[in-house]
């Protein structure tokens, strides 16, 4: 009984290498098992690696670069609505900006240079009121941080017709 399990085996694995022991040429980043076509393409002959092909989709094409024109970017606005537009976002980031700086002296009141008043739960718990004094902390901070970007965008926008 072991013999025949022997030889089946060793019958199975001649089939394997029979079927594996086909040529593979490549052609650059292509691989073909073709011969006419390898030799056509002056392919070079894969020795001694396993080659695995996914079938897939083409590459696409290498093209120049393609050129923004301003047909493509999308339809134009005229003047006078992008003047309202610009004006619209210069409002809104504005009325941001006064939320912002009404909430950075909010916490900057709450905050106390460092030492807020400790509130009824903090008397017995030291820790909790390390901790909210370190979430004021990060607020103020992720705050000022707010109000740096609403600056920066109001100053990316047109200058208002009032300014001028």
């Amino acid at each position: 009984m072991e013999q025949i399990t022997r030889t089946g085996l060793l019958l199975l694995l001649l089939c394997a290498n029979a079927q594996a022991q086909e040529r593979i040429y490549r052609c650059g980043n292509a691989y073909t098992n073709t011969v006419t076509e390898a030799q056509a393409k002056n392919c070079k002959l894969v020795e001694g690696a396993n080659v695995t092909v996914v079938q897939g989709t083409r590459p696409a094409q290498k093209s120049a670069p393609a050129q923004a024109s301003p047909a493509s970017a999308g339809p134009r606005v005229n003047t006078q609505e992008q003047k309202s537009r610009d004006a619209d976002a210069r409002l809104i980031l504005q009325s941001e900006l006064k939320k912002a700086e009404a909430r950075h002296a909010e916490l900057l009141k709450e905050y106390n240079h460092g030492e807020p008043e400790r509130l009824g739960n903090e008397a017995r718990n030291y820790q909790r009121y390390l901790d909210r004094v370190d979430e004021l902390k990060a607020s103020l901070a992720r705050n000022e941080s707010d109000m740096a970007g609403i600056r920066r965008e109001l100053e990316r926008l047109p200058a208002s017709p009032a300014a001028r």
